[in-house]
């Protein structure tokens, strides 16, 4: 319990201090103009609270990925937990913020456009595919995900297939209706019920009488027993398997549609970092309480093993078991509430980077339309995809457009002759996690590859791309319009 109430206190801290620093690297100016008053049209760009903007902004990075992957991620040890407190608050954190605030000063800007005006034209025209594919994964996932759960709290003539449907129509009314209409009046409702289920989860851990056998003392090694050991290496598996609630590439894409609604720059550090370590401290409650439910690793590995490695029905078992049922019932629609407000977002987010991209005004619902049904076709299709095949390629994705997020990052950083290592470090960190992953994951996933040799390939490359960094870093301006 120590261990765990030690790690609540970090994220909690990194936020006071290390999001503080943060504010002091990139130089706040609470002067700054922001693009919901520069570009307001009402529907995208608007003046929105601080305390609206901070529960979309939450609820839009949230989905499952804090609950699901860090009861995946569990079985890695105490590394989890580890990953998720430093990982928050030194590269989640810093990735969240920083790009949030680039979109500010950039009026608004997508994440290709602020990739392709650090790293140049073509890494943008990469980035909007590889990123607006991702989206569209997100979007057909977490149609997926809350359709299942539904189908099993209602009769059943509303199967998956009729949530299916239902969850798409409502994505589509989010994708296109100004954001204060649907976004900005269910954010709230859903986001009060995600901190309840925390809190609540919080409060059993706490008074209880749980055990919280986290074995800091067994070592930092992963808990798969084994050949599942060799399989499940802590690197670079874990660093992939426990995304949102450490840092996810996702975010990203999210912040810049806040940052059109924020009335004042000083508001970033509470709505993009603090919404990040908010992620963290319901990853590290579903981590503790995965791991005081079932009792320890192995007992973990069996529950797992005998429901299918699906972590909605430990959602549930924990939700009813701890909570009773109106807690359990208020818990499970968090659950439920959590993937729909991320994969309408998504879908939203995919049509202002095409519109950004393709310089289509969306003041007019024709406008919003024209990309809107395209992307809704794609999504239509993912749909028919696997969905175990959609899962195993979103993660790695993911991971990915946060490697190419804080490359970025650390350029604009170095352009403006600002602390760039805070950017730097976490950079060389995912570029070397996504690239080990790659290379040792099984086929198809991966080439598989040894894991020593996976590694030293993947940390080689990381020194490599510093070193590239370090050497032109000097000739960096910024540009004519910063």
């Amino acid at each position: 319990m120590t261990e765990f109430v030690i790690a609540l206190c970090m994220l909690i801290g990194g936020y006071a201090v290390y999001g503080a620093l943060m504010e002091r690297v990139i130089g706040i100016n609470p002067k700054q103009p922001m693009p919901a008053y520069t570009k307001r049209d009402d529907v995208d760009y608007m003046p929105m609270s601080s305390w609206r903007a901070f529960l979309i902004q939450f609820l839009n990075i949230a989905g499952l990925g804090p609950i699901f992957g860090a009861i995946m991620g569990v079985m890695y040890g105490p590394s989890a937990f580890l990953w998720i407190v430093l990982g928050t608050i030194f590269a989640g954190g810093v990735h969240d913020f920083l790009s949030g605030v680039i979109s500010i000063r950039m009026n608004g800007a997508s994440l290709p456009e602020i990739v392709g005006s650090e790293l140049g034209n073509g890494v943008k025209k990469a980035m909007l595919v590889f990123a607006t594919l991702l989206l569209l994964l997100v979007t057909a996932v977490f149609i997926i995900t809350p359709a299942g759960l539904l189908a099993t709290m209602t009769p059943e003539w509303m199967n998956t297939t009729f949530w299916i449907i239902a969850i798409f129509a409502y994505y589509l009314l989010a994708t296109l209706l100004p954001i204060d209409k649907l976004i900005g009046r269910l954010y709230p409702l859903f986001g009060l019920s995600l901190l309840f289920m925390a809190l609540a989860l919080l409060g059993v851990i706490f008074f209880g009488n749980v055990n919280l056998p986290l074995d800091f003392n067994g070592g930092l090694g992963t808990r798969f027993g084994g050949d599942s050991s060799l399989a499940h290496p802590v690197w670079p598996m874990m660093f992939v398997s426990i995304a949102c609630g450490a840092i996810s590439g996702f975010h990203a894409t999210q912040s810049p549609m806040i940052a059109r609604c924020l009335t004042n720059e000083k508001l970033a550090r509470p709505v993009f970092y603090g919404a990040m370590v908010a992620e963290g401290v319901v990853a590290l409650i579903w981590a503790a309480a995965t791991i005081a439910f079932t009792g320890g690793y192995e007992n973990l590995d069996s529950y797992m093993s005998a429901h299918g490695n699906n972590a909605g029905a430990l959602v549930h078992d924990i939700s009813f078991g701890w909570l009773g049922t109106i807690g359990g019932i208020l818990a499970v629609l968090g659950v439920v509430a959590a993937p729909i407000t991320t994969g309408d977002t998504a879908l939203r987010s995919a049509r202002l980077m095409v519109a950004d991209f393709a310089k289509l005004n969306q003041r007019k619902i024709w406008g919003r339309l024209a990309i809107t049904i395209p992307l809704c076709i794609t999504v239509g299709a993912i749909l028919m995809i696997d969905f175990s095949v959609l899962w195993r390629y979103f993660a790695w994705c993911n991971q990915t457009l946060a490697t190419f997020t804080l490359w970025a990052v650390t350029v604009y950083l170095a352009r403006h002759g600002k602390v760039y290592i805070v950017a730097l470090l976490p950079a060389m960190l995912m570029t070397a996690v996504c690239l080990s992953y790659v290379l040792f994951a099984p086929r198809p996933e991966g080439l598989g590859l040894e894991h020593t040799l996976s590694t030293s390939i993947a940390t080689g490359v990381a020194l490599i791309l510093c070193a590239l960094f370090m050497r032109h870093r000097k000739q960096l301006k910024p540009h004519t319009n910063d």
